[in-house]
């Protein structure tokens, strides 16, 4: 009977030491999943929340632009009012359209007519601008414009009353016009621009016309009118 007690004894504490075994081997294998939960929590209570979000914050805009203008066209003042509507993307680049209408005081003597004229013209085109620091108040951009447009000579003291206009006082205009402003941001909705530029055109043949080409340089000032930063990245989120 001893004997068989003593086995039991033993046979009871080698069932004991084998389960405290199991458990610390339990306890090893699921060591590193709880290390790696752990280290989860603590990167959430830092950041505040755990981000996957490859999208860039861009930012788009349009406006429509008025301006004018003073410059010279032959040594003789020159007054010119413009147009523009843009796409702007995300404050660093614009691309739209851009119209100009300029009066030219040219006192051209017309011998069919008897009079003395002034050189008036229009064109429009496609209008590019890179933007620099558009994150500042105040920008510096390069506004071009390429476009195409006509040109003629107006006056007054009008003696033929059988006069018809003809192609022969209106000829077309191409224009390739390179310039550099500041821009003012004054809020999300409004912009104020100064700048200067210069105009190279094509050759141009008008009758009783010492004007050949109207290049010339400008300057002037303009507003911009619009929303600049809608459409922002609604995923994109601040620490």
């Amino acid at each position: 009977m001893k004997i068989c007690n003593l086995f039991g004894a033993l046979l009871s504490f080698e069932l004991n030491n084998q389960k405290t075994i199991d458990m610390i081997h339990r306890k090893i294998f699921f060591l590193p999943f709880i290390l790696l939960i752990t280290c989860v929590v603590h990167s959430q209570e830092d950041d505040g929340y755990v981000e996957f979000n490859d999208r860039k914050n861009v930012v788009h805009g349009v406006y429509l632009g008025l301006n004018t203008q003073y410059g010279e066209i032959e040594g003789e003042p020159t007054y010119q009012g413009g147009l523009k509507v843009a796409y702007v993307a995300n404050q660093q680049f614009e691309v739209g359209f851009s119209g100009t209408f300029f009066y030219s005081e040219q006192d051209v003597f017309n011998n069919t007519l008897s009079r003395d004229e002034d050189l008036v013209g229009a064109y429009g085109g496609l209008h590019l601008e890179p933007i620099f620091f558009s994150k500042s108040l105040i920008n510096l951009s390069f506004p071009l414009l390429i476009g195409a447009g006509a040109v003629g000579y107006v006056g007054d003291n009008y003696n033929s009353e059988d006069y018809e206009l003809t192609e022969d006082d209106v000829d077309a205009l191409f224009v390739f016009e390179p310039g550099v402003s500041m821009l003012f941001n004054v809020s999300r909705y409004l912009q104020l621009e100064a700048g200067v530029k210069y105009r190279f055109s094509n050759k141009i043949d008008l009758d009783f016309s010492p004007v050949t080409r109207i290049n010339g340089f400008s300057a002037g000032l303009g507003v911009k009118v619009g929303v600049f930063n809608m459409g922002r990245n609604r995923y994109k989120k601040n620490i």
